[in-house]
Parts: C-alpha cells; structure tokens; sequence
C-alpha cells in the first residue's frame, strides 16, 4: 500500500516511530540541529549514529568532529 502524501500514513520499519514529525532547524551561519535521537548515513555509505535528544549536524564541515559540529564556524575567517 502506498503512502499518500496527505493522507493516512501506516507504519513501517523504515518510517520514526514517533507520531510527530521530527524538528530540524537550520541555523543561518551554524549547525543544522535535529531532534534526536538520530542515524546518519553520509556520502561514503557509513552510519553514525547519535541517541542525544538534539544533535547538532555540521553544515561547514569545518568540524573535527564531523558530521556533528564542533563550533568550528565560530573560528574568523582571514
């Protein structure tokens, strides 16, 4: 059965077994935070995994620590 966009949904593995929708904010300079816990797979095919209620995700990849962020975009750029 296939899931409508604006309709019913049913559950299934691959879908948050949340019943609200996940909140992810992008801030303007920073970090794209979501509310977690989370499981990202990046560009190279691996799976990180974070069980934190909020996870802030690199969107500079600046970070040490990358995916996640580290607040490296603070650093000033010369």
């Amino acid at each position: 059965m296939p899931i409508e966009p604006n309709g019913p949904t049913e559950w299934s593995p691959t879908r948050s077994r949340r019943s609200q929708p996940r909140r992810v904010t992008v801030v303007p300079g920073g970090p794209v935070l979501i509310e977690g816990p989370v499981e990202l797979q990046l560009d190279d095919g691996t799976t990180v995994v974070s069980d934190r209620f909020q996870v802030a995700v690199c969107a500079c990849r600046r970070s040490r620590n990358y995916p996640f962020c580290d607040a490296s975009h603070r650093r000033k750029r010369r």
